[in-house]
């Protein structure tokens, strides 16, 4: 919470280039089905937070911008790829997976529904694992080291030892 009680939600990209601040209520969090999301994210569906109403900040870098319709641009990191925007006439939303706290932000409603892929419903109902579930994973896993920024803000980018984020 800020001074004067407003919440405070930071955020970034996945390699640090981009970070963005936002002071204030996040509303109409949602997923979009339509099939212009799905291309821009890459996924299933767009999961998006609307910062329309509230003090919005890049505070590191600015996304790259794509101008996917005649109304609407899409911002993603230059630098590592990262979806981060959806940007119309009606204001500003971010992608909810790029915010340092993403389980604060659960969407309230759909939109695109007409898009929507037939078996996003039975998703939940997957067999499950955590990461280190697979013993066949777990060597791979024990040598891995990620070079994704931290879900929080640093002073510096990139970090020092961060392999291929510190061109």
């Amino acid at each position: 919470m800020s001074l004067d009680n407003k919440p405070i939600y930071t955020g970034g990209c996945q390699c640090g280039a981009v970070r963005f601040r936002v002071e204030g209520r996040v509303d109409d969090t949602s997923i979009c089905h339509c099939r212009m999301c799905q291309k821009a994210f890459g996924n299933f569906y767009a999961p998006l937070a609307s910062v329309r109403g509230a003090h919005f900040q890049w505070t590191r870098g600015e996304p790259k911008r794509y101008q996917s319709s005649n109304h609407v641009k899409r911002g993603f990191c230059a630098e590592c790829g990262t979806p981060l925007t959806y940007e119309a006439p009606d204001g500003l939303a971010l992608a909810i997976g790029a915010f340092d706290h993403p389980e604060e932000l659960a969407p309230v409603l759909q939109w695109g529904l007409e898009g929507k892929l037939p078996y996003v419903d039975d998703l939940g109902a997957l067999p499950g694992y955590t990461s280190d579930g697979d013993p066949e994973s777990a060597e791979f896993l024990k040598t891995m080291i990620s070079y994704q920024h931290p879900d929080h803000d640093t002073d510096q980018w990139p970090l020092a030892g961060d392999g291929e984020t510190s061109k």
